[in-house]
């Protein structure tokens, strides 16, 4: 399994020169920070150390484009203990980025849990979102995969492959 420090690292292999962007683990809570005329480099901030954390926020970060990566969290909000019809407007943008999350856990061997988030509706079914997540994750692997999304899950593959192997 790999580490949280070698997801950074691959990360960083891959977009710190080009994107002038690093993976940082140790958050209290995900933060996305654009670089600035006080900041050299913009930052993704996840939670802890965990692995899963940190794939969903690159996820994020590979879908954004260049005006949301010019903004503190894309230019999002955060809505926590949303009710049924504010977790549907959640699970609407949270889609795509889930199924990348799930194909950059797929290289890695790490299992993917859908994440509902901080959702306190009781009578919430999360069936839908997940076949939604489920239909996504298809269409890339038939049609491709953004760009950077492309990049970082070949890097996570490769990053997999000791030295022995690859001869």
């Amino acid at each position: 399994m790999m580490s949280a420090s070698t997801i950074e690292q691959v990360f960083s292999a891959c977009f710190q020169a080009s994107h002038n962007t690093v993976l940082l683990g140790g958050g209290d809570e995900p933060y996305y920070a654009p670089a600035g005329p006080d900041k050299d480099c913009a930052t993704i901030v996840y939670r802890q150390d965990y692995l899963a954390s940190a794939l969903h926020e690159v996820a994020h970060w590979c879908l954004a484009g260049p005006v949301r990566r010019q903004q503190v969290d894309y230019g999002y909000w955060y809505l926590g203990n949303r009710n049924a019809e504010q977790q549907r407007a959640f699970e609407a943008v949270e889609v795509k980025p889930q199924a990348l999350e799930r194909l950059f856990s797929e290289a890695i061997g790490l299992p993917f849990r859908p994440s509902f988030d901080y959702l306190r509706c009781p009578e919430y079914r999360g069936e839908r979102f997940v076949a939604r997540i489920n239909e996504q994750y298809h269409q890339y692997r038939r049609s491709g995969l953004p760009e950077r999304a492309a990049c970082f899950v070949l890097a996570l593959q490769t990053s997999l492959v000791s030295p022995a192997q690859a001869v």
